[in-house]
Order: C-alpha cells, then structure tokens, then sequence
C-alpha cells in the first residue's frame, strides 16, 4: 500500500549538498524528494529505526500546555 505524502519538508543546506543529492537523484532516475525518500528509508533499514505512527516522537509532540 503506497504511503500517502501529507507532510511538507524544507531544509536548508549547502550547495554541494544539494548538487550531490541531485547527482544522486539524476543516476537513480529518480526526483531529488523521491532521492531524499530513498536515503531516509535505506538509513532507517541499516539503524533498525521504526516509524511511531501516527504518533510524534517526544521531541516532535506539541506541549500540552
């Protein structure tokens, strides 16, 4: 089942970063967001992370004020 794509994320890098990521992305045949996509879920398989959904983690979580 495809993930839906409801969130929007804006970084700030360098210039190398950002060539790199597209060189990366033009051999993938890929867009840079499906890139940065790709990197984040292969990162996450070689750490054993695992999405908390829907849940936030702590840090991300709104106060409860």
């Amino acid at each position: 089942m495809p993930r839906r794509k409801v969130e929007t994320l804006s970084i700030r890098t360098s210039s190398e970063i950002k060539h790199l990521l597209q060189l990366a992305a033009e051999r993938e045949r890929r867009s840079v967001a499906s890139m940065v996509e790709v990197l984040v879920l292969q990162y996450a398989e070689l750490h054993k992370l695992m999405p908390d959904e829907p849940s936030l983690s702590p840090a991300m979580r709104p106060s409860s004020k």
